[in-house]
């Protein structure tokens, strides 16, 4: 007997309302309405096409009968949905693009044609990770959406202008859902230890347990409200009346870190970090990222560190140690924690290992001081603009010589102002790949005094 994907979700709610407490605590959480959705604010203020969706405003329902909710995991992409179909009294029908298929969706939507035809009742079919059907999977969704047989709202943590059909986002309202704060997830947690289909007061949470749940959730409500639950259920088994940091600790296995990422370990972890690069330490340098990343710092804040160094501790000593560190803050804004703890790695190791200088730090230095000390005279007249009308009669560009006219393509000129002509800013060392240009400044720097 074939059983269709919506009844097995309609026992699952028949289930939860018979003894709630059978269910998760992040399953009994879960909000009634849109004014219990944490976070998201952006979505949810009155008038937005997410309120008019439920035809909470004066607008009405919205048009669109297609959603794309695209966000992170864990921030409440399927709460949104089923919020949506209990606002609207609809069949929620809940699929995984990781299990199902074409065959599956042509079900749903089937029986969304007989509800609406022989009950009344119309279908919200929620399709998680939309981004992994191929075209022709997602192109299956089309009829359904044009004909309005079912209320489709998709999940995707992926970009959808380069995971999900022209058709289908031109069809769709997208909706893009931001990470959820501290306060978000706090406030959350609140609401679970003192609601009735929570913990209903039956143990506290203290400052330093809570301050770990919320760097274990790494801004995941489903993970820190699953979190919670095991602390509670150890906290209670030992018929304590309050959450210890340690009971957190041992139920979740993960060791809390002292740091405070608006404090004094915040700036100290980051130099150590920094300075372990620079003493070419990797394993220090690992051991530091490793505490910035469960301290639940900003990948961004790391990775735009790890840029800074590529040019200030090694510069032309590895030339592709900027790129390196480029392309991972690049990949790091694409894709996030956790996955982005390998790219911060790989760029740590690469920068730590490479040959180290210093040069372009200094090099930068020196000329900025000599020009906040006043040496900034006027630019020789063969190197100002010609380009305009009267710039000849004033000089300007007469007697330049164009290197690529000379042979070695290096022009014997006065480049510098007087007042810093033949001072010296860049001193390369003879460390990796700048010992090569060490040799280039050398030739260079004789053949420009070929002029004096």
């Amino acid at each position: 007997m074939t059983v269709e994907p919506d009844l097995f979700t309609a026992a699952a709610e028949d289930r939860q309302e018979k003894d709630p407490s059978s269910s998760p605590l992040a399953v009994r959480m879960r909000p009634r309405t849109l004014d219990e959705v944490v976070g998201q604010q952006h979505l949810l203020k009155p008038g937005s096409p997410l309120r008019r969706l439920v035809g909470d405003g004066d607008g009405g329902p919205a048009g669109a009968s297609s959603v794309i909710l695209w966000g992170p995991p864990g921030i409440g992409k399927t709460t949104l949905a089923y919020v949506v179909s209990k606002a609207t009294n609809k069949r929620f029908v809940e699929l995984s693009a990781i299990t199902a298929g074409v065959k599956e969706v042509r079900a749903v939507i089937e029986g969304a044609r007989r509800a609406a035809g022989g009950y009344g009742k119309e279908t919200v079919l929620f399709l998680d990770e939309i981004h992994r059907f191929s075209k022709a999977q997602q192109d299956s969704l089309l009829p359904a959406v044009e004909n309005r047989w079912v209320t489709l709202i998709a999940a995707t943590t992926e970009n959808p202008y380069f995971s999900i059909i022209s058709p289908l986002l031109s069809r769709s309202l997208l909706l893009t859902l931001e990470p959820l704060t501290d306060e978000d997830l706090r406030g959350l947690l609140d609401r679970a230890l003192t609601d009735e289909r929570g913990l209903g007061g039956a143990v506290t949470l203290p400052e330093d347990a809570e301050a770990h749940l919320l760097r274990v959730a790494g801004g995941d409500a489903r993970r820190a409200l699953t979190a919670l639950e095991a602390a509670a259920g150890a906290a209670i088994a030992k018929r304590e009346p309050e959450i210890t940091l340690q009971t957190v600790e041992e139920t979740v296995d993960r060791a809390a870190v002292k740091y405070d990422r608006d404090g004094d370990q915040h700036y100290d972890v980051a130099s150590a970090l920094i300075k372990s690069i620079r003493g070419s330490d990797v394993d220090a340098a690992l051991h530091y990222l490793a505490r910035m990343i469960e301290a639940g710092e900003d990948p961004r804040f790391i990775a735009r560190r790890l840029m800074i160094s590529a040019s200030e501790d090694i510069g032309l000593a590895d030339p592709n140690a900027l790129p390196i560190a480029v392309a991972a803050a690049q990949a790091v804004a694409m894709i996030g924690f956790p996955e982005a703890a390998l790219t911060l790695s790989h760029a740590t190791i690469a920068l730590a290992l490479a040959p180290k200088s210093n040069a372009a730090t200094t090099a930068i230095g020196a000329a900025l001081a000599d020009v906040r000390n006043g040496l900034a005279g006027s630019v020789p007249p063969h190197l100002r603009d010609g380009h305009y009308k009267g710039a000849a009669k004033l000089g300007h560009a007469q007697g330049y010589v164009y290197p690529h006219d000379v042979p070695g393509g290096i022009a014997a000129q006065q480049y510098a102002p007087d007042e810093v002509r033949g001072r010296q800013y860049y001193e390369p060392t003879r460390y990796g790949a700048e010992a090569r240009y060490a040799d280039v400044v050398e030739r260079v720097r004789a053949r420009l005094k070929s002029d004096e």
